[in-house]
């Protein structure tokens, strides 16, 4: 029987790409899960997919928000008992140079990918203490490297990295381990989006030296998640060559490393902020969609 049989793992952003996926596994081990999302559909769907309430939760909540957050986690605690692991997943990105992105993408990036980081851990916390759980953080490569026209998701990977190594620090005397996950891309909706909608973009990975050019799969990172949750590892790494990075960060951004991206920045950053522009935005249609009211 797996360790994570019957054990209550909350995920935000678990209605698509990697939070579904990891739902999935984890329900095939015995979980019981809590999927919080803004995406009402797919997120019943796949709380049907995996048994309905007697072994799914499910919350439309802003990972922004913390009042709703902490809703989302007493809802959790009255129909579980209880959380014992927290996947703080939910994450966007904005494109665009800083010159050229918009003001309010720019921030809803920060929002969510910080802030909501912060507001999923702080409303959670107290049962994951008592039950003297486990926290994973979804940073990324991003949090080791930098490329341009996203400056918001690298800003944000690296503070979601250091805030998984300072909460690692406050909580271990508790008996609660934390973990940062680390990827490349993966096939999400965020990078297909990116693609279908800016040609610059997909220019630029493919100019990207290996292996910083390559897509993972959805179901790859779901493994590398799911096996880094049962040992409540410090960190998570997919494809296992991103972990090189975290090591090596200090000559990433050498300008002998930096030289290709210099090289073809000048031509290729204008192309992608003249197509955001023609987009009339920032980020993904889908996000944008998510944002109405």
């Amino acid at each position: 029987m797996s360790s994570l049989h019957g054990k209550v793992v909350f995920i935000t952003g678990g209605a698509r790409g990697v939070g579904a996926e990891v739902a999935r596994r984890l329900r095939r081990k015995g979980a019981k899960l809590v999927l919080t999302d803004l995406d009402a559909a797919p997120l019943d769907d796949l709380a049907t997919e995996l048994g309905g309430d007697a072994h799914v939760l499910t919350v439309l909540a802003d990972v922004r928000d913390l009042a709703a957050m902490q809703s989302a986690a007493d809802a959790a605690v009255a129909h579980f008992g209880g959380i014992d692991i927290v996947l703080a997943n939910a994450g966007i990105a904005s494109f665009g140079s800083v010159l050229a992105v918009d003001p309010e993408a720019f921030r809803r990036v920060i929002d969510i990918n910080i802030m909501g980081v912060f507001n999923t851990v702080r409303a959670t916390l107290p049962s994951i203490i008592e039950r003297r759980g486990y926290v994973l953080v979804v940073s990324s490569l991003a949090a080791f490297t930098s490329a341009p026209g996203l400056a918001a998701y690298h800003t944000s990977k690296a503070g979601a990295e250091y805030f998984a190594n300072t909460l690692r620090l406050e909580v271990a005397h508790h008996g609660v381990d934390v973990g940062s996950a680390h990827m490349s891309w993966i096939d999400t909706p965020l990078v297909q989006d990116a693609k279908a909608d800016l040609s610059a973009f997909r220019e630029m990975l493919s100019k990207l030296m290996p292996p910083l050019n390559r897509t993972t799969t959805v179901e790859a990172c779901g493994a590398a998640f799911v096996k880094g949750i049962e040992g409540r590892k410090k960190r998570i790494y997919c494809p296992r060559w991103v972990g090189a990075f975290r090591w090596i960060r200090p000559l990433v951004s050498t300008p002998l490393a930096e030289r290709d991206i210099r090289t073809f920045t000048p031509e290729l950053l204008p192309r992608l902020d003249a197509e955001a522009a023609a987009l009339g935005r920032s980020v993904s249609a889908r996000i944008e969609a998510l944002e109405k009211p």
